[in-house]
């Protein structure tokens, strides 16, 4: 491609990524003079692409807003990354995408590629393998999302239709403070006014909402992200476990995530055991118990069981087992 062509094109590449660029920058990133800016702006509005002139000091160049340019433009990183982010949003679970539009997406973007950047990006997602399967998640409705996340930025209340986990259904009024995702489901954390109270809620799991008049204050310090994760670790399960370990939150958290256990530090004179060095006490609400102990085996920590004493058993067995496996001698040939 010529390279007066090619510094066009760049141009308004520059332009589309959004906002008023000003002629000095401009002449910066094309490595031009302030008037060859101009001349390659002339040539953006002669192929008719709303090039708009903002005079004075701080003056420049901009597309006209709401502008929408027809080919996809994007350098070898950008295509990477676009497409790379589909793969991996799809694989994890994390796609807001219904059905199949995440592929249609991903098919769109290989269409106006150019051959050499597609064969490229080909053989990089041929080649591409993954450690664990796909994630499966119930993505939200873009009807749901979109108008939840104006309303966290606005302050905006909101009025939603709601099923819960048992099937009963219910319309609520919520004050949004964010959303999260996490391990391929969606939610939105809210105060909830009827009840008084912050309350969590998945977004696959809410329907008709409406944005309400009016606006409200958001509660200061808010962190949407620990409170998903702190109502997942104290959620109602069948048993409640409680241990003291040997170590950091930041260590224990290695292997009981934050959205598996609640982790305290405690203080020298709250610590547990004869051993030195700092403990925590670990809150974890569960269905089963089976696995617990070869996660606290891989913690390779001093740990303390507080309860249930039916863990107790369950980590005696899995120790007699170790130790059985580990006095076997190989079979001889």
């Amino acid at each position: 491609m010529p390279r007066p062509i090619a510094r066009v094109l760049t141009l308004l590449e520059l332009l589309q990524s959004g906002g008023l660029r000003t002629v000095a920058e401009l002449a910066d990133r094309l490595d031009v003079d302030e008037r060859t800016v101009r001349r390659y702006a002339g040539h953006l509005i002669d192929l008719d692409v709303p090039v708009e002139s903002v005079r004075g000091r701080y003056g420049g160049y901009r597309l006209a807003p709401g502008y929408r340019m027809p080919p996809l433009m994007l350098n070898d990183d950008e295509a990477l990354a676009v497409l790379l982010g589909l793969v991996a949003g799809r694989r994890s679970g994390l796609t807001t995408a219904m059905g199949t539009a995440g592929e249609t997406a991903a098919a769109k973007i290989r269409r106006v590629l150019p051959e050499r950047l597609r064969l490229a990006l080909d053989a990089v997602l041929g080649a591409l393998a993954f450690t664990a399967p796909p994630g499966e998640a119930d993505p939200p409705d873009s009807a749901v999302l979109l108008p939840i996340a104006d309303a966290v930025t606005r302050h905006r209340p909101v009025s939603v239709r709601y099923t819960a986990v048992d099937g009963r259904r219910s319309e609520r009024i919520l004050h949004p403070h964010g959303i999260v995702a996490h391990s391929g489901r969606w939610y939105v954390t809210a105060a909830d006014p009827a009840a008084g109270e912050d309350r969590t809620f998945r977004l696959d799991r809410i329907s008709g909402v409406r944005t309400l008049p009016g606006s409200f204050e958001p509660r200061a310090g808010l962190d949407p992200a620990k409170r998903v994760l702190t109502g997942l670790a104290t959620a109602p399960y069948r048993h409640e476990v409680t241990l003291r370990v040997q170590g950091t939150a930041e260590e224990i958290h290695t292997r009981l995530p934050a959205g598996i256990a609640i982790v305290e530090e405690l203080s020298p004179s709250d610590d547990a055991g004869p051993e030195t060095g700092r403990w925590s006490r670990v809150d974890l609400r569960v269905e089963r118990l089976d696995w617990l102990p070869a996660v606290l085996a891989s913690l390779d920590r001093p740990f303390v069981i507080e309860r249930p004493d039916e863990l107790r058993g369950l980590v005696e067995a899995l120790a007699e087992r170790l130790a059985d496996s580990a006095r076997r001698s190989p079979p001889h040939a």
